[in-house]
């Protein structure tokens, strides 16, 4: 987050001056507009205080770095900054970034063990409260930081060795029973951690050049994060939230939203820095189970009410007993209906008397709510849902539409609320307002409450250009094509119309006028355009399904459509339209993920979607939505819709390049364990940069290096090979989704695999060896950049961080800066410049779409409802990754290998990235 500061420092005093252009988005997304501040006021933090630029990044400075890195080797890995860059206008920006100040001692690192070992998180999280409870561990609290796992940091030395017995228990004990299980916490001592090393690090001395930082800069994080870790509710790696003192936003039923802070510490040039952000996450609204269960009711049609897949495997606290336990499932029958074996009370009782008899309990429900199982995968233990209290801070699942949008409405604020609610709410909630909270104070680190204040450029857009039609005009980063025709317009022979049914009766028949001139329009939009349509109309193909009440997973509605997509095939004696545009009267998890299966994989199809509720509800907005899905049918079918021109290519042009973009998608909290992961690389094929097809593939769940990219590099040079009749000379390859901490591992993991695909060129019948120009570009202190290159449509736009890690092109920093950001208007699918270079956006969106080929493991209602019955859990990720590899080889993998044979038939695996 950046906020423009009145001008100062390098610029001299100036007027303040800033703009609105926010939004959390890629950039992608269709409409345009300013932000609404909600409050009214200026949108500059800070507007009255001058913003001056340290000394530390003026120019001079800057100047001496460089000439200091000129006397050392080039190395294409991990090259040196080789200048900054000069292009545009200079301004002046606040960043929420605030800088530190670090100790002179050192921080002492030990490792963990714990003894016996556990992998439940609850378990290790619970040990650690526990182990800090003990008098052998509390003197010690007010200058340690752990993370509740295997790394304890200190800023005094520890006795060694250092053993604590840790019996455990949990609420509502206040001790340990009689026979409880003890761990034994081990605190071993690993290393000295000298914040000197990193100073001459970040001041860019020679010798420093093969220092690493992480460990020192590792362990910062688990001290700032250590306050918030003990009084807050942490989600995910970095972020908490303290729902006890923060303001709840209503999503929904039984869900609601608390803005966090999320941090991070950070080395530049001279200077430590904490980066202080604001995050927003939904959570699971506290309570009576019975009732959150009641509320849900209305769509159980007669059978037990049950909560959303969102709610996941959530913890409740039993009101007989006061434990606190996470539910294994709910179930389908009420407490006097579920009965089980009891010999205290004389044999065979129901739950509804079993409570009456051993706790004197009188249900309230007994027959319209269900049981819940509390026990585990050895033992039920089912208990009244009434009985049960939803506890506090709970993150909620994946949203639905309308949830969304209500998170949208809340979260997008704009920069200068986010800064004051960072610097008002954050500080104090994370412990960093002076004087600073322990463990921090007690390691000697201070902190500027100011944001770090720092020099910026502006970048004009390139010029763009069409077939015919007044050139664009660009503003913020977006232009319009309302009265333009594509740079190569494709060609349909023939086209579908498909209309989904699903309920919602927005389409009355194949006869509603409505249908007809949707059709009609479109196809005049696409003639328009300049893509070149077939006489007559297209098939018209109704379609009704059975209410998903009655088809939970779809199933019957998901192989109605296969049917009906296969019998057209057979009417129209094989011959394939061009594209088949899907008209959609609902969203769900199933119906879209298994059409784009049925075209893309099994059938060959292209298919394109329109949502019916936002293309017939407001007349005012259609011809803008057609206008964008006439971009993916065009793109789609081979055509080109806009292009740079020759100044904002040459980057690119001078010598024949193709650009990578690699990505991996890893199956989320509520997918089958052992799901594989899904990793994608696009990359271009001639000199437009506009076709970027993919390879796709899937790995071991979580795995972020890719396995086979030395295989799917050599698929996407044929392919250039096949089109250009020649290899390129030059390969940029942008890598998205991995962290500083992971530069290296691509070096030492994908680095090898790339050059060993040059290697596979160099045969006995070309003769020539093969070895291109070779740059990685990371999407995400060394050669580094911030970029935004987008204007967002709400919220507070944030910068895409690039960092090149690897360099044979001495690209300069003008040349890189500047051809990013100019590529960035490049993107097929958009009148936008997006926030990440396409190459990079496109592997996003190719795994996003192999996510479609494996959306039954990733979407699986059963974990909600059931246990693992007999496997363990390795037995079951296995068993998971074995299903999964044979439902992606069923289709997929056939698919890849008859699009690798013939290119002109444009494959939709291969250019649904577009």
């Amino acid at each position: 987050m950046t906020t423009r500061g009145q001008r100062g420092g390098r610029d001299g005093p100036g007027e303040p001056s800033g703009r609105g252009s926010p939004s959390s988005f890629r950039g992608g997304s269709s409409g345009r507009g300013q932000a609404s501040y909600r409050g009214g006021g200026p949108g500059i933090y800070a507007e009255n205080s001058l913003a001056n630029i340290p000394p530390r990044l003026d120019d001079a400075s800057h100047n001496s770095l460089v000439q200091a890195f000129k006397s050392l080797k080039v190395i294409p890995d991990r090259p040196l900054r080789p200048g900054f860059g000069t292009l545009g206008t200079p301004i002046t920006l606040r960043a929420n970034f605030f800088p530190l100040k670090l100790p002179k001692g050192p921080i002492y690192d030990y490792v963990v063990e714990v003894s016996p070992k556990t992998d439940i998180n609850r378990i290790k999280t619970r040990i650690f409260e526990l182990m800090e409870r003990n008098p052998a561990c509390t003197s010690h609290i007010p200058y340690i930081a752990h993370d509740r796992s295997q790394r304890l940091v200190s800023a005094k030395k520890l006795p060694q060795p250092m053993n604590i017995q840790v019996p455990f228990f949990e609420d509502p004990d206040t001790s340990p029973r009689p026979g409880a299980k003890v761990y034994i916490v081990s605190i071993r001592f690993e290393r000295e951690l000298n914040p000197a090393q990193l100073i001459d690090f970040m001041s860019g001395k020679k010798e420093s050049r093969d220092y690493d930082p992480l460990p020192l800069v590792s362990a910062l994080n688990l001290v700032f994060q250590q306050h918030a870790s003990r009084n807050g509710v942490r989600v995910g790696k970095n972020r908490y939230f303290f729902p006890a003192s923060s303001q709840k936003v209503s999503l929904g039923s039984g869900v609601e939203a608390f803005q966090g802070f999320y941090t991070s510490v950070r080395p530049s040039y001279k200077q430590l820095l904490v980066n202080v952000n604001v995050c927003m996450t939904a959570f699971i609204v506290p309570g009576n189970l019975g009732d959150a269960l009641l509320s849900f009711s209305r769509g159980s049609h007669g059978a037990m009410p049950n909560l959303p897949k969102s709610f996941g495997r959530m913890k409740v606290k039993t009101q007989h007993l006061g434990h606190t336990k996470p539910i294994k499932r709910i179930g389908t029958t009420s407490a006097r209906n579920t009965k089980f074996d009891c010999a205290e009370l004389g044999g065979v009782v129901s739950v509804e008397k079993y409570f009456e008899k051993k706790y004197n309990i009188q249900l309230q429900h007994p027959t319209d709510l269900p049981v819940v199982d509390l026990g585990s995968q050895k033992k039920e233990i089912w208990v009244p849902a009434e009985l049960c209290h939803i506890v506090s801070g709970q993150p909620y699942g994946k949203l639905n539409d309308r949830e969304t949008a209500q998170m949208i409405r809340y979260a997008c604020n704009p920069p200068r609320v986010n800064a004051e609610a960072i610097v008002n709410q954050g500080f104090p909630k994370l412990g960093l307002s002076q004087p600073v909270e322990q463990p921090i104070n007690e390691f000697g680190i201070s902190i500027d409450v100011e944001m770090a204040v720092i020099p910026a450029r502006e970048l004009a857009p390139p010029r763009l250009s069409y077939k015919a039609g007044r050139p664009p005009n660009v503003n913020n980063g977006s232009w319009n094509i309302l009265e333009v025709k594509f740079h190569r317009g494709a060609q349909v022979s023939s086209w579908w119309v498909v209309v989904v049914r699903d309920g919602a009766n927005m389409i009355s028949g194949p006869d509603d006028p409505r249908l007809a001139a949707l059709v009609q329009g479109f196809s005049m939009k696409l003639g328009r355009s300049g893509v070149i349509m077939p006489q007559g109309r297209p098939r018209l193909i109704p379609i009704s399904l059975s209410p998903e009440r009655n088809d939970r997973n779809r199933v019957e509605a998901i192989d109605k459509i296969r049917r009906m997509f296969k019998d057209n095939l057979v009417q129209a004696q094989g011959r394939k339209p061009s594209f088949v545009l899907v008209l959609l009267e609902n969203s769900d998890n199933y119906i879209y993920p298994a059409i784009k299966r049925i075209g893309d994989v099994e059938l060959g199809l292209h298919t394109v979607h329109m949502q019916l509720s936002k293309v017939l509800t407001d007349d005012r907005k259609q011809d803008q939505y057609f206008s964008n899905v006439a971009l993916k049918v065009n793109t789609k079918l081979g055509g080109i819709n806009h292009l740079l021109d020759e100044a904002a290519m040459k980057w690119l042009t001078k010598k024949k390049t193709m650009m990578v973009g690699i990505d991996v998608t890893h199956p989320g909290p509520g997918s089958r364990e052992g799901t594989p992961s899904i990793a994608a690389l696009v990359a271009s094929v001639d000199d437009s940069f506009v076709q970027f097809p993919a390879s796709l593939r899937i790995q071991k769940s979580k795995q972020e290096m890719l396995g086979e990219l030395n295989n799917m590099l050599v698929e996407r040079l044929l392919a250039y090979e096949r089109k250009n009749k020649k290899l390129p000379e030059r390969i940029i390859v942008f890598r998205d989704g991995v962290s500083e901490g992971q530069f290296d591992t691509v070096i030492q993991d994908e680095l090898p695999q790339i050059l060993d695909a040059f290697k596979k060129f160099e045969t006995k019948e070309r003769k020539t060896k093969y070895r291109p120009q070779l740059s990685i570009i990371i999407c995400g202190f060394d050669f580094d950049f911030y970029l935004q290159a987008h204007a967002g449509l709400q919220g507070t736009v944030k910068a895409t961080h690039y960092t090149v890690i690897y360099d044979e092109n001495l690209f300069t920093a003008d040349e890189i800066q500047r051809g990013t950001h100019d590529t960035s208007y490049l993107y097929a699918r958009a009148t936008k410049a997006v926030s990440l270079i396409p190459p990079a956006y496109y592997a996003d969106l190719a795994c996003e779409r192999g996510r479609c080929y494996l959306n039954d493991f990733l979407v699986d209602d059963k974990t909600s409802t059931s246990g693992r019955g007999r496997y363990d859990r390795e037995e079951e990720r296995n068993r998971v990754f074995h299903d999964a590899r044979e439902a992606w080889g069923e289709g997929a993998e056939a698919l890849r290998h008859r699009a690798s044979l013939d290119l002109e038939k444009h494959y939709v695996v291969l250019y649904f990235a577009l």
